[in-house]
């Protein structure tokens, strides 16, 4: 049994989800589980259509709310013939879950109707998805996650109730594989015990993905890209970029600590804990080999780049000359997670504490405030952090040409720099 994850990208076009049915009837009678995201940008447009109920501009949230349900319309449209009258009424179902809330006044946090609004779009996708697989003859069944995934209530980053989820998968899932070949559910989204949607957090259908996996016992987890493979940077970034054939667990955590846009952060452990070999392969061109991760220990990688742009560096000083101790790192930890901030490189000196953390103003003037009732504050902005994995000396000069230092920090493995 294999479980695929696709994303946004791949269903993001009449073109793309019939390329989807072409690789899927490539693994004709094999058991594969399939995890769809939104189509495209239907998360960023749903996301628009929450911060105008939220404000409380219900004509303009209904009308931005209108244009998707139209252009998923539209798409099933061009997609179904015998099944759109099906598919049509299904997703009139989810429309009218999003329109039902939206005709009322917000009076819980933002939050909370963020998920309620956003989870419409794996909804949408895998409805229209799974009618067009029927249609062209590849039988599957499609499934509301929500009734899998038990999650706590912390909305837009939700935790898995494993023991809960574990028992569905049991009752619900497995007994699907008896009657199909093809399950066709959701990523990034669960739902609580009082039937709430919730959110996995950014990203989160590749953690969904390995759920599955791990508690299917899956041979194989793939996500599919619009990359040829898991590159040694940012080809967007760095257009001499390579691929990369051979990568372990750890490897993949590093680069996702760094800021490595390639697999969510949280996928791997439920891989890693029963040795589920991770694919990440391209829907453009399926026949290329991709990336295999796996446990075990990989020699001669290349220097691995992460470069994070719109970076802040903020300085916090004694104003006293006195040493930063115990007690000042603790009320600076202690702002970091009020505040949810992940500072991306910290450095602690005898009377000053530097921290490099992503461009959200409003979170860092309130990081701002609170540490200047103790401290001397000075925030630099529009700064780049450079992450080198597996550095070597012309690669570090190479990228470093021209460019001012402002922080650094080396391992054996690892070279961090704050550029200006």
């Amino acid at each position: 049994m294999k479980v695929f994850k696709f994303g946004g990208a791949s269903v993001n076009s009449v073109e793309r989800i019939q390329n989807l049915a072409e690789i899927l009837k490539g693994f004709s009678g094999e058991k594969i589980l399939v995890v769809i995201s939104a189509m495209g940008k239907t998360t960023n447009a749903l996301e628009k259509v929450t911060e105008a109920f939220y404000a409380g501009r219900k004509e303009e949230a209904l009308e931005l709310f209108n244009q998707v349900k139209q252009q998923h319309l539209t798409t099933a449209k061009y997609l179904l013939v015998t099944h759109y009258l099906k598919c049509a009424a299904q997703l009139n179902d989810f429309f009218t879950e999003v329109e039902w809330l939206l005709h009322d006044k917000p009076v819980r946090n933002y939050d909370y109707y963020y998920d309620q609004v956003v989870c419409a779009g794996e909804l949408l996708s895998t409805g229209i998805i799974s009618a067009y697989l029927e249609e062209r003859g590849i039988r599957n069944q499609w499934l509301d996650v929500r009734d899998i995934f038990r999650t706590d209530d912390d909305f837009r980053d939700a935790s898995i109730d494993w023991d809960y989820t574990t028992a569905r998968v049991e009752q619900d899932v497995k007994p699907f594989f008896a009657q199909t070949d093809l399950i066709i559910t959701q990523g990034f989204i669960g739902s609580t015990d009082e039937n709430e949607s919730t959110t996995l957090g950014r990203e989160g259908s590749d953690y969904s993905a390995a759920v599955f996996a791990n508690l299917l016992d899956a041979e194989s987890q793939t996500i599919w890209k619009d990359v040829e493979s898991v590159m040694n940077a940012d080809p967007k970034q760095f257009p001499d970029a390579q691929p990369i054939a051979e990568l372990n667990y750890n490897e993949v955590i590093e680069m996702a600590y760094y800021g490595a846009q390639v697999i969510h952060p949280k996928t791997i452990k439920p891989l890693q804990n029963k040795s589920i070999p991770l694919l990440v392969k391209c829907f453009l061109q399926p026949q290329l080999p991709g990336t295999v991760i796996h446990n075990s220990h990989v020699a001669g990688l290349p220097p691995i780049i992460v470069l994070k742009e719109k970076q802040v560096m903020v300085t916090m000083r004694t104003t006293d000359f006195s040493f930063i101790g115990e007690s000042h790192v603790s009320h600076i930890y202690q702002w970091f997670g009020e505040l949810h901030v992940k500072p991306n490189l910290t450095q602690n000196g005898a009377i000053h504490f530097t921290a490099v953390l992503d461009d959200h103003a409003e979170k860092i003037g309130k990081l701002a405030s609170a540490a200047a009732s103790e401290l001397e504050v000075h925030v630099s902005k529009g700064l780049s952090l450079l992450t080198i994995r597996h550095y070597t000396k012309e690669v570090f000069e190479k990228l470093t040409e021209g460019r001012t230092i402002l922080l650094r920090q080396q391992t054996p493995e690892t070279i961090q720099l704050l550029l200006q």
